[in-house]
């Protein structure tokens, strides 16, 4: 008899056999979620469940195609030895942190909303329908009576819904402040008291239905402010995901799986072709393909070798590597970039403050406007009851929600755009900085171009060409990289002693009582750069080749067509700096040493201008500090980085415009946002003080001008 296969409803679909043996551990269970990247319809759900329940251990498995993952009730079952069951059913798989997916999907807040949303509205139907009964003509009695129906239903269900002003309001006063809660809690609980008030002693009129419906639409329009938020996820949650919560340790030959927080500095650690790299290493063994594009934004895959550092949250492609672990925990590449977006998105700029300055006065001012209000409606027709709606009204309409959005909404809608575009924005005022920048300055080796040395082995002595791989690997200059990459592999490294770089010149140091230089010739003493000299001996010119780095000849034509003025400032000579400026098309170049390239943005800054410095190296860390906003590449040095307001992920500098652009745009966002919140105002406080807007037209308005708020922060996106 001949099997067939069994087709599944795509192509990518089609399973291998399933392995029978899956390899336990002596301990675990628990919930183990894993991501399926490639699953595209309900055949991949019934393979992918199917094949996992056949595993000896594995109580159940739940697929979420919209969310491409599985939920595993694991059992003994190792995490790795599931992944390796669904690879030999045809379908890949990566183990993610059942807590941080846990953390990240578990939308706690919302489902409260929405549960408060739903008694509310629950409620308020019912409510309605007595006070249809009772303004239909009811007699004495009858209304009474349905007014205390009312009251069973709305009191508990306000009690219930309305909790989370009441209790965000209270905090709030406790300690000796106002918020946004307090006007609105202050208005649920006038409207229900005045109407049990009206019901214990007979009125004719209660106000359950508006307190409900109060509620009701701003429980709504405080579910779809957090939605939005959700929707503009944060960068740094991004990167978070990113983060592999296990790793294959290697200890004296073997493996064993851990969690990648019980991995220490120093480790051995196996990384399979197809999963990320958990921690940041140095590959100590093997060759692959590395995908970047995650974090650097990288289209291409990077080819690695020994000796190469990677870091968490990279891809390993086509071939396992073993690393020797350099960082772990809060230390590795990719916590710390998190940590810098979170800054960066919480930063307060001259914007929030504004707006906080505005919010804690206006606080005040509102509750002291419904009081006025109260007491004028009072003096003019003596109804006690028509003043208290009013000015229920009014403390509604007036609460500056929209106001205490309009800045935090466009900073992180900004920050995360920019950061799926390769820039990492690491200050907390940058992007306000970067929006006033009307010129920019540019660093030339390293930053603008990318270098290929040339070194003539026939030139230079056994011992010169140890010293001269030693001194290029003691320094972090991009021509001392590109000088060590050029030197044959297996040189040998000699001791170097007082070793010291300096800034626009070049390295040097002590060997065997000699004085060795590498770096600039007017420094080291030839005719051309870069050179490289021992005492006693004549100095060589060693040939180098400058490209420009991808992007470059758009990112500055972009500039150019904004009318954005630029310079070339470099400590290369003035013939090299001439040479990539004329290519370019930038008129303003010069040779400079690290102390000209500060005076000259100073200068600049003294005629008003609102530099933008962007450099790499050690010489450039002081003009990066003293520009109005600064870049760096992420390949500059450490000081340049921490130095920079703005870090580039990838190679491409065609980015640069557009985080200008995006920069601007924010600026204008918040502008918006403020004029939105102003406008709203005055239109609707005088509307509510006039008393023409009942307690649920003024819900409406509010919820509506936060939400304006919020979409036209989203237009960053």
């Amino acid at each position: 008899m001949t099997e067939t296969s069994a087709f599944s409803a795509c192509p990518a679909c089609n399973a291998a056999p399933l392995a029978a043996s899956v390899a336990r551990a002596n301990s675990g269970g628990g919930e183990t979620v894993l991501s399926l990247p490639n699953i595209h319809c309900a055949g991949c759900i019934r393979g992918v469940e199917g094949a996992l329940l056949e595993v000896p251990g594995v109580k159940g498995a739940r697929v979420n195609l919209s969310r491409k993952r599985v939920s595993i009730d694991a059992g003994p079952v190792e995490p790795e030895a599931l992944v390796e069951v669904l690879a030999e059913a045809g379908y890949e798989a990566q183990v993610l942190d059942a807590a941080m997916v846990a953390a990240a999907d578990t939308d706690a807040a919302g489902r409260q909303l929405l549960l408060r949303i739903a008694v509310a509205g629950f409620a308020m139907m019912n409510v309605m329908l007595f006070s249809v009964a009772v303004w239909s003509g009811a007699s004495q009695a009858t209304q009474h009576m349905f007014h205390w129906i009312a009251a069973g239903i709305a009191v508990p269900a306000l009690f219930f819904s309305a909790q989370v002003f009441v209790t965000s309001a209270w905090g709030a006063v406790k300690h000796g402040r106002l918020n946004m809660d307090v006007p609105i809690s202050l208005a649920i609980i006038l409207a229900t008291g005045l109407s049990v008030y009206e019901t214990a002693a007979g009125g004719e009129r209660v106000y359950f239905d508006a307190a409900l419906s109060l509620t009701f639409f701003l429980l709504a329009g405080r579910y779809l402010d957090h939605r939005t938020r959700m929707a503009a996820r944060s960068a740094s949650q991004e990167l978070s995901a990113l983060e592999s919560p296990r790793a294959v340790r290697v200890t004296d030959g073997a493996r064993e799986h851990v969690n990648v927080a019980d991995l220490a500095v120093g480790d051995e650690v196996l990384v399979s072709a197809g999963m990320r790299i958990p921690v940041d290493g140095t590959v100590i063994k093997g060759a692959s393909d590395i995908d970047r594009a995650l974090l650097t934004g990288e289209s291409l895959a990077v080819a690695v070798a020994e000796g190469d550092a990677l870091s968490a949250g990279e891809e390993n492609i086509s071939a396992p590597l073993h690393l020797r672990v350099t960082a772990v925990g809060e230390d590795t590449t990719l916590r710390r970039m998190a940590a810098m977006i979170e800054t960066a998105e919480n930063a307060r700029s001259r914007y929030t403050a504004l707006a906080d300055r505005a919010a804690k006065v206006y606080a005040p001012v509102v509750h002291l406007l419904a009081l006025v209000t109260f007491i004028g409606w009072i003096a003019w027709d003596g109804n006690i009851a028509h003043a208290l709606n009013v000015a229920i009204s009014v403390l509604i309409i007036t609460c500056p929600c929209a106001l205490g959005l309009a800045v935090p909404a466009v900073m992180t809608a900004a920050t995360g755009r920019l950061f799926r575009k390769g820039l990492l924005v690491k200050d907390a005022t940058a992007l306000e900085r970067l929006a006033e920048v009307d010129s920019v300055v540019f660093d030339k080796t390293g930053t603008l171009t990318t270098g290929r040395a040339v070194v003539d082995g026939a030139a230079l002595s056994d011992d010169d060409m140890a010293v001269l791989a030693s001194l290029a690997d003691a320094s972090e200059h991009p021509v001392s990289k590109a000088i060590a990459a050029a030197l044959p592999g297996g040189l040998a490294r000699v001791e170097l002693t007082d070793v010291s770089e300096h800034p626009g010149k070049g390295v040097e140091a002590i060997w065997n009582g000699r004085r060795v230089r590498l770096g600039h010739g007017s420094w080291v003493g030839a005719e051309g750069s870069p050179a490289f000299a021992v005492d006693g001996q004549a100095p060589v010119v060693l040939p180098f080749t400058e490209t420009l780095r991808e992007g470059t000849g758009e990112m500055v034509a972009r500039l150019k067509g904004e009318g954005v003025p630029m310079s070339v400032l470099s400590g290369d000579s003035a013939a090299a700096t001439g040479r990539v400026a004329a290519l370019l098309d930038i008129d303003d170049c010069a040779e400079v040493t690290p102390a000209e390239k500060v005076a000259e943005v100073e200068r600049l800054r003294e005629t008003g201008r609102k530099v933008l410095m962007v450099g790499d190296g050690l010489n450039d860390a002081a003009a990066l500090r003293a520009a109005h906003a600064s870049m760096s590449p992420a390949s500059a040095l450490d000081a340049s980085r921490t130095a920079s307001d703005i870090v580039i992920l990838g190679q491409n500098l065609t980015e640069i415009p557009e985080a200008i652009f995006t920069a601007r745009s924010a600026r204008r966002r918040v502008l918006e946002n403020f004029a939105i919140a102003a406008g709203y105002n005055c239109i609707a406080i005088p509307i509510a003080v006039l008393g023409h807007a009942s307690p649920l037209a003024a819900a409406i308005a509010m919820s509506t001008s936060s939400i304006t708020v919020l979409l036209n922060a989203m237009r960053l996106r």
